[in-house]
Order: structure tokens, then sequence, then C-alpha cells
């Protein structure tokens, strides 16, 4: 007899673009992108749906840290760089952190959509309109901005979020792991859903061991960071492909790792061949040169 796996009957997910369709050409005959992007989670990356972590006053401080001193000094990075990025903020932050926030937006950087108290929209989630919503309001309240991006909190995500995002407006998401290039989501309905900039997994600072308090796995050295954020960009570069960062100022806002940070940078611009973008902008060409249009 044999033995059925639990995953057996369920239908294939929609299908992505096909691993044969052609690169997409970037502005200015630029041989890569480079999503420049930025999570400010603060105290929201230690509480996600547990309450009862709001007692753990020194495990929030690494949160409080994005406040104080990280969001600030990489911003002033970016300056110094000359290159714009895109913050994407829970609304609570923006609530509790609103000068922050403006000077996020004071700068010329693009503000992007990250739920409301860094919820993690798992499938059934009794929060999902609600975080969206409150998300929006806040954005719109504090900053007047109605963003055109999101990322999913928690890197999570299912369809009836897939659904209300395509519903609500928004242009792109920056969430799933499955392309090293932009491309459509299709609904289960077959509807067309938002347009996806794939995360690079290896440049989310917190999966490599950069800042998690009780993390398993050992605080890389940043000279072994470096050289495999090199050794990507240069075969993103070889691919005429795509490259996101995930960056957090409590881990990238640190001093060592801002290091890291400006060099990898630096060497990215010297390229001359990588375009430095934000997600809008990259989602606006991709629209603009998408074939088959919905």
């Amino acid at each position: 007899m044999t033995r059925k796996h639990a995953w057996e009957g369920i239908p294939p997910h929609p299908s992505n673009p096909s691993p044969a369709a052609p690169p997409l050409a970037w502005p200015g005959g630029r041989r890569a992108a480079l999503f420049l992007s930025v999570d400010v989670d603060a105290e929201t990356a230690w509480t996600d749906d547990d309450p009862t972590r709001t007692d753990h006053l020194v495990s929030l401080s690494f949160g409080g840290y994005e406040g104080r001193v990280g969001t600030a000094k990489m911003l002033e990075l970016f300056r110094q760089l000359g290159v714009k990025a895109t913050f994407f903020i829970p609304g609570w932050v923006v609530d509790a952190y609103p000068a922050m926030a403006e000077a996020v937006l004071k700068d010329g950087h693009e503000i992007g959509h990250h739920g409301y108290h860094h919820l993690r929209p798992d499938p059934g989630s009794a929060f999902i309109e609600d975080e969206l919503a409150r998300g929006f309001e806040t954005l719109k309240r504090r900053l007047g901005v109605r963003p055109l991006g999101y990322r999913a909190p928690g890197g999570e995500f299912c369809e009836a979020l897939r659904v209300a995002l395509a519903r609500d407006g928004i242009l792109y998401s920056s969430s799933f792991r499955d392309d090293v290039r932009p491309y459509r989501h299709l609904l289960a309905s077959g509807a067309p859903g938002t347009i996806e900039l794939p995360v690079s997994a290896n440049f989310d600072d917190w999966m490599l061991g950069l800042s998690a308090r009780f993390s398993p796995r050992s605080v890389m050295a940043p000279r072994d960071v470096l050289a495999m954020w090199n050794d990507e960009l240069d075969e993103v570069v070889e691919w005429a492909a795509m490259l996101t960062t995930v960056l957090h100022p409590q881990v990238s806002g640190r001093p060592m790792r801002l290091r890291l940070l400006r060099e990898f940078l630096t060497r990215a611009l010297d390229k001359g061949d990588v375009w430095v973008a934000t997600g809008a902008e990259i989602a606006g060409h991709f629209l603009a040169t998408e074939v088959g249009k919905p």
C-alpha cells in the first residue's frame, strides 16, 4: 500500500514566469538592478503577535536602536552615496517614531506598507484586513503617503493577502524568494495580481545571524558577509538580473555593519552597470515594458 503524503492532491501554485523567459532590459543600458530596501521594524520585530513580550525591556531595546541611532545612520550613509531606498515601515513604528519616519520621507526615500503591528499574515489570520487598513491609515495621516509597495511582515503570505493587495491598489510586493527578476502574480482566480520584486535571501541581514538576541546562528564576520555579497552581485550582473536587500537599521545600522554596507554599496556604484533604485522605480520600469499587460 502506497502512503499518501499530506501535500498530495493540493493543486499547483499559480505559475510564475517560465525559466526560459528573456531577462528584463534595465534602464540606461545597465546590466543589473539593485533594489535597495530597508525594513524599519523597531520593537515590533520583537513583539510580533505576542503582547506578553512588551515586558521584555532589553529585548525591545534592540528594536529601539532604530529610532535612537540606526535609521539616522543609514539615512546619513545614503545621503553620502547619493542613493534612494525604499523603507518598509509598520504603522505602529510610524506612530511611535514620527520624527524618524518624517526624516526618511524628507530625504526623498520611498515609504512602503509593512502592516501595522508587524503581524505575520498566515493563512486564515483574522487580522489581515485590519493590518492593511491601519497601515494605510497611519501612513496617510502621519506622512501623507499612499504606498505603492508592500512587504509582508515575517516574510509570509497567503492568497487572501494577494487578493487584498490587488484590490487596494498596491503596485508591487517584495516578499517572495522565487526568482531573480520581477514578475506579476497570478491569483488563484486567474486574475492578475501585483508585481513581485523577489527578495534575495542572502541579503536579509537578519537571517545572517547579525542581530537576533537568542539566535542559534553565529554572528558572521563582516568580511565573510561582504565577500558573499560581492560574489552574488557579480553573478547577478552576469545574469542581467535583480538583487533585493532586506536591511534592518537595528542590524545594518550598527557600526561594523554600517561599514560593511558602505563598502558594498560603494563597490556596486563604482561598477557603473548596476541600477540602484527604489521598488517603485523598478516596478514602474517592469510595468512599462511588461508583455501582455493585464
